[in-house]
């Protein structure tokens, strides 16, 4: 397995609550998406959980090597949590497209929160 890329990214979490605030359900919509939301809101503390979701966006585009684009949207890369045990990024549209030239087969990801702050770790590699 080769790394490609590297991404980090440490988000206060009152950030994110008072644009949750101040924008809602747009703000919810432009950013995440519908799994994502349930999920996070299932949670005690969602606004963490929202948080830590931010950083890994953030951290995702940092280790595809990529600053933020125009065309490129916050919904195309998803933190999935269908296996439980940890997270998953799952890519789409222009975000999957960006990977795949890069011949990225996989993004490993690692959260990390409590009240104040938000961290994520992620780490872009291919099949050698």
């Amino acid at each position: 397995m080769e790394i490609v890329g590297v991404g980090t990214e440490i988000v206060e979490c009152l950030r994110v609550g008072r644009a949750i605030e101040e924008h809602g359900e747009l703000f919810l919509q432009r950013v995440y998406t519908e799994r994502e939301v349930r999920h996070c809101q299932a949670r005690q503390r969602s606004t963490e959980h929202f948080a830590a979701h931010w950083a890994a966006k953030e951290a995702i585009l940092k280790c595809l090597g990529l600053p933020w684009r125009r065309g490129l949207s916050w919904t195309e890369m998803e933190v999935s949590w269908e296996s439980a045990q940890r997270p998953t990024v799952l890519l789409c549209g222009a975000a999957k497209d960006i990977a795949s030239d890069q011949r990225i087969s996989d993004v490993l990801l690692s959260l990390s929160h409590c009240r104040a702050y938000a961290v994520a770790y992620a780490l872009a590699v291919r099949k050698s």
